[in-house]
């Protein structure tokens, strides 16, 4: 692990809180508290012999991951039974993969008959009339909010899967969702699924304890190579060649900052206690990227953070073929500093208080499903819908931040009225997006 920066003068915890006080009107700053209360929970009492039947809505390859993790997470009582796609082949090809996956389990852990599986843009609300009671939400983050807000509305417990939202309209609309499941004492987890990593959760626990004192900066990389992109066919109209290719198209994706980076920055929120930061300052482009396929996305970012008292995160990603990778992040606190690996994974605190961890690993995927699962069976809901949808909201913000040039505050990023995307689904004509272009894409 490399020096680090010397630290700046001490940010208390004090004035972490006062300063953030100033904020104290945005919804997203209330705490993310587990709260549990007496009433009645919808849900299996723990040791129950009945079947909790799954649903999947979004059958790439993240949907089927998570409906494989689903389905691991409890011996035989966990049983999907339904699954939804725009796409109708992507249900067959999610189907044979689990099929594999299962081996001779696949028949007593598999029912999914035709009539159960739903294709089009509307497949989504069939799948919710059926009786599952538990959705998994894995299909492109453009359809999240709607997807969770009819998925809370008819009752179910949900795993939904980052991004939460691709614009501040639809993050608005979450958070009303989220307090619905609140109310309704429904489960919903999050696919932010470093929070649920064994390691991370040691470090981060140890950091919030004061291990390195108060926090004075973060740094973070999500520096991969490019993802799939799909030529287009014969046949295709404008419409499914931009579903087909939704990690590009920023109305489907959010950007990859917003899809695939913002693990990154809900590491970022995790360091600071989930309180936002009062503006950011971001650069990006298109460097590399000059095939059909590429939409309106940028492939490279660069962002900077500024939180009270004068802390501060920086944050950069690209994905970009034949560059070195990485996914790190870096903490420095008055007392000393950590050090988090993703990929490998490593962690340490150096320091007043210097430490390793060399616990045991897990499979972070398949915990996020175990709490999820054991949470329905206990009658204890998990809800982290307020700390996934600030997560969500930093990287809208700073993605919002690249696209027009401008410095963003917190609240006039979550005040935003742009909504991404077509006012109808529908296959057919759709207009190639414009490529946004600092200091003359305006901010809406």
């Amino acid at each position: 692990m490399s020096s680090f920066f010397a630290p700046r003068p001490p940010l208390s915890r004090r004035d972490f809180l006062a300063g953030a006080s100033a904020l104290a009107a945005v919804p997203l700053l209330r705490p993310a508290a587990r709260v549990l209360d007496p009433r009645p929970f919808r849900a299996l009492p723990a040791g129950h012999a009945d079947v909790l039947r799954v649903g999947l809505i979004g059958c790439g390859g993240r949907g089927t991951g998570a409906a494989l993790q689903a389905l691991l997470a409890e011996a035989g009582t966990v049983v999907l039974t339904a699954m939804a796609d725009v796409f109708p082949e992507r249900i067959e090809s999610s189907l044979a993969t689990l099929r594999g996956e299962l081996g001779d389990s696949a028949a007593t852990r598999l029912a999914v008959p035709p009539e159960q599986q739903f294709s089009g843009f509307d497949s989504y609300a069939k799948l919710l009339a059926s009786d599952v009671h538990v959705v998994l939400l894995a299909a492109p983050p453009h359809f999240r909010p709607e997807h969770l807000r009819a998925a809370v509305a008819a009752g179910k417990h949900v795993f939904c899967e980052k991004p939460m939202a691709v614009d501040a309209p639809g993050l608005r609309s979450v958070l009303e969702t989220v307090e619905s499941a609140r109310r309704q004492r429904l489960s919903l987890v999050a696919g932010f699924c470093w929070r649920y990593r064994a390691g991370h959760r040691a470090t981060y626990a140890r950091i919030h304890d004061g291990a390195i004192g108060s926090i004075r900066a973060v740094y973070s990389t999500y520096n991969t190579s490019t993802l799939g992109r799909r030529p287009r066919q014969a046949g295709w109209s404008d419409m499914e060649f931009q579903l087909r290719n939704w990690q590009t198209h920023t109305w489907l994706s959010g950007d990859h900052l917003v899809e695939q980076a913002i693990h990154s920055l809900d590491k970022q929120a995790w360091t600071f206690g989930d309180v936002p930061p009062l503006s950011c300052t971001a650069i990006g482009g298109n460097a590399a990227r000059d095939y059909a396929e590429r939409g309106d996305a940028f492939d490279h970012f660069g962002v900077t953070f500024d939180y009270p008292d004068g802390a501060k995160a920086f944050h950069m990603c690209r994905q970009i073929d034949n560059c070195s990778g990485d996914n790190s992040d870096w903490i420095w606190g008055t007392q000393g500093d950590a050090y988090v690996e993703g990929w490998t994974p490593y962690y340490a605190i150096k320091g007043a208080r210097p430490w390793e961890y060399d616990g045991p690993d897990n499979d972070m995927y398949q915990q996020e499903h175990d709490e999820l699962f054991a949470s329905i069976r206990k009658g204890e809901p998990i809800n982290d819908g307020t700390w996934m949808a600030r997560s969500t909201m930093l990287a809208i913000m700073a993605r919002m931040a690249a696209y027009t040039g401008q410095t963003l505050t917190w609240e006039k990023a979550l005040s935003s009225t742009q909504k991404l995307g077509p006012e109808r689904l529908e296959f057919g004509a759709l207009p190639a997006p414009v490529p946004p272009v600092p200091g003359r894409t305006a901010f809406a």
